[in-house]
């Protein structure tokens, strides 16, 4: 019934990953299952055989969903089933998508939909690093054209040893940990964060991660020849004009060339220049003329595209008048927002970001519970790209898969230069609201993010900042060109985005995408030490502004006190069903958090001004306090009886006063001189060592009666 073939890829330590089709989804038009150890992934792929009317580009659709049942889970949430995809799930997504986009011919704009399921978990494995892969090998076993194999790896440094594909365990002690897409020769996609690390360390985790990529491409050929499916279906979705089009070069090009080369900063004025251009062309059709405006806009786009790269090229002109390695003016603004936490205003050039950071408590951390991971984030960032930012006149439909990959590599870029837990008991949370957008906005965010964190007085250990770098090549030449800090326009039209971030001392974060064959590592060495003085350029600007984190909070911004207590405490704090604790909070106003870990209790408390913590901490402290011989306390009489009174020094803490321990005289009664409600200063005299109770004295705090005196008197305190 099932004619299956595997192939596997063995991966030189042991471990081995098998690559199977013929048995499972046989109906869509590739099928792969990938298995490595426990997990399995199923990665199918299905293209229509026609493209719709008036489609010019590739319709691709990349969607990787993990299954609860893949690790024995079931969803959370009302249903009971999964849902939304998660921002994990998307940013895998983003990566496959990345490597897979580029090498569709660029006539075929059939709708393709590539969906790759986790079915199969083993949680010390790591799919995201085996998603590539699979919906690859799919692929290569059906008859979609393709111009692949590719598959990616993530490289990961650990104690100096660079490692393919680590376990989850190894990649927790990682320095670097980079995802890298590539086909057999070729980089196509990075992206990854590191501590701190050298230009030279990046490209040589870049290397190592290509070479094992080869192997996976070769084994990816291999498996297409033995299944049969190495010829690929035809297809034909162009309009040519070839006429038209040599009339749109010849009438445009030098007009295009020139409206290039007037550099202007503003991109509006730059598009209403290429745009005039284009209404002069299309002027000389009438109605009845009947010309295909859409393949006109089609063959002018690449006339645009090649008169601005041969500007670079040429005359290292760039669209907006700057050198190749020069950076847009930058002004950087701290505290823009007075009511905010943190708040900053970065633009450059005309990007801008306005950034904010909020302060909050544990329960205001993010909750991730994902198939592989849960547990809750204390540091979060968010990046919002409205409409208006590029001047669009749409709406704004939900959160886009762009800006959760813009925000996830500005979170990269900053996370591991944030405060360890043990100095920062805040939950935070930093808002980049895009106001304006031409090229390397994420990387605004990064820079606006440093400089709300230091406004907020975060202490943050080092500043980040960041660069988009871009490339224009010529293959038959050989000449090329690296740009720094690229435009909107550079990014479409150039043959790479680059974004790098990091400190003074290395680099944090990086993703990139290429668009070209042949990238040598000779030029992405090149990009990366442009990129390096650009950030230092950058870095110097932002540290003008502010140098370091403000010594103290915002005044308006709320406090957490942290204290650790002895395990066994714990409920004393808490008391039976919360009543202790809702007690405190109710009285003083604070937020109080309670943890074990480590054997311990962790006890945050968080307020709205110094007072309000105070109180708290004194209340706390009280309950958790070991009484201790030979201390004085201030207690409450709390009952009377014949033979003393019961007087509470510590929260839920009573110990006996013997009526002959009140006072240096004889008392009839311990009313003669206490009632209930009386608040005494007391001495522990004495703990019984069987039973736990306290002994109190109030006479030893009282001066001694001289011998003279009648012994019926009564001293007061």
């Amino acid at each position: 019934m099932f004619k299956v073939k595997e192939k596997i890829i063995d991966l030189g330590d042991g471990r081995q990953i098998i690559l199977q089709t013929g048995k499972l989804a046989r109906q869509a038009d590739g099928a792969v299952l990938l298995r490595m150890g426990k997990t399995m992934l199923l990665a199918t792929v299905v293209a229509a055989k026609e493209a719709k009317e008036d489609v010019d580009f590739m319709p691709l659709s990349v969607e990787y969903k993990e299954k609860y049942a893949s690790s024995g889970r079931i969803p959370g949430g009302f249903l009971k089933r999964e849902a939304r995809p998660s921002d994990y799930e998307i940013l895998i997504s983003r990566l496959v998508d990345r490597a897979l986009r580029p090498l569709f011919p660029d006539d075929f704009h059939a709708e393709t939909f590539v969906t790759i399921n986790l079915i199969s978990a083993d949680t010390d494995i790591i799919p995201d690093a085996l998603a590539g892969l699979a919906a690859s090998a799919a692929l290569a076993v059906s008859d979609i054209p393709f111009n692949g194999p590719i598959s990616e790896v993530r490289v990961a440094r650990v104690n100096n040893k660079l490692i393919v594909n680590p376990t989850a365990t190894q990649l927790d002690d990682a320095d670097i940990d980079l995802m890298v897409g590539a086909t057999y020769d070729n980089i196509l996609m990075v992206e990854g964060e590191m501590k701190e690390v050298s230009e030279a360390e990046m490209l040589e985790a870049i290397k190592v991660a290509h070479e094992e990529i080869k192997k996976h491409c070769k084994a990816q050929m291999e498996f297409a020849e033995e299944t049969g499916t190495t010829v690929k279906r035809e297809y034909d979705h162009g309009i040519k004009d070839e006429e038209l089009k040599k009339k749109v070069w010849a009438e445009t090009y030098d007009k295009c060339y020139e409206a290039a080369r007037s550099s202007t900063a503003n991109k509006h004025i730059r598009d209403e220049n290429f745009e005039n251009i284009l209404t002069g062309f299309l002027s000389q059709y009438s109605e009845e003329d009947e010309v295909n405006e859409t393949l006109v806009k089609s063959y002018y786009h690449d006339v645009v595209k090649e008169a601005s790269r041969r500007l670079v090229l040429d005359e290292q002109i760039r669209l907006d008048g700057r050198k190749t390695d020069e950076i847009r003016p930058i002004e950087c603004e701290i505290d823009p927002l007075p009511a905010t936490h943190g708040s900053a205003l970065f633009t450059r050039g005309e990007t801008q970001s306005l950034t904010t950071v909020t302060l909050g408590t544990k329960l205001d951390e993010k909750i991730i519970d994902d198939v592989l991971n849960q547990g809750t984030e204390k540091f979060t960032l968010h990046y919002n790209f409205p409409p208006f930012s590029t001047g669009d006149a749409r709406p704004a439909r939900g959160v886009s898969r762009r800006e959760i990959g813009h925000g996830n590599l500005a979170h990269r870029a900053l996370k591991n230069l944030m405060p360890p837990d043990e100095e920062n008991p805040y939950a935070i949370r930093i808002v980049s609201d895009i106001l304006e957008s031409n090229g390397s906005s994420s990387m605004a965010t990064v820079c606006a993010g440093t400089l709300a964190l230091m406004d907020a007085g975060i202490k943050l250990r080092k500043p980040v900042s960041g660069i988009a770098m871009g490339l224009i090549t010529d293959t038959d030449s050989g000449k090329y060109a690296v740009l720094s800090d690229i435009l909107g326009d550079e990014d479409h039209l150039g043959d790479m985005d680059f974004k790098v971030t990091g400190t003074r001392d290395g680099i944090t974060a990086t993703q990139m995408d290429i668009k070209v064959e042949g990238l040598s590592f000779e030029i992405l060495a090149k990009a990366l030490e442009q990129a390096k003085a650009g950030r230092m350029h950058i870095l110097d600007i932002m540290t003008s502004v502010i140098k370091e984190p403000r010594p103290e909070l915002k005044p308006h911004a709320p406090r957490i006190e942290m204290l650790s207590i002895p395990k066994d405490m714990i409920g004393a704090l808490i008391g039976p069903g919360g009543k202790v604790i809702q007690e405190i909070q109710r009285e003083t106003g604070a937020t109080i958090i309670v943890e074990e870990i480590n054997g311990r209790g962790d006890v945050n408390v968080f307020g709205e001004n110094k007072e309000v913590i105070t109180a708290a901490l004194e209340w706390i402290k009280k309950i958790v306090a070991v009484p201790e011989i030979g201390m004085v306390y201030k207690g409450k009489v709390k009952t009377i009886v014949q033979f003393g009174a019961f007087v509470e020094i510590l929260p839920n803490k009573d110990g006996l006063l013997h009526i002959s321990e009140i006072s240096w005289t004889k008392l009839k009664s311990v009313d003669e001189v206490l009632k209930e409600g009386d608040e005494i200063e007391v001495k522990l005299i004495g703990i019984d060592p069987k039973t736990g109770k306290l002994k109190l004295s109030r006479k030893v705090l009282l001066p001694r009666p001289p011998k003279d005196q009648p012994e019926n008197s009564v001293l007061s305190a």
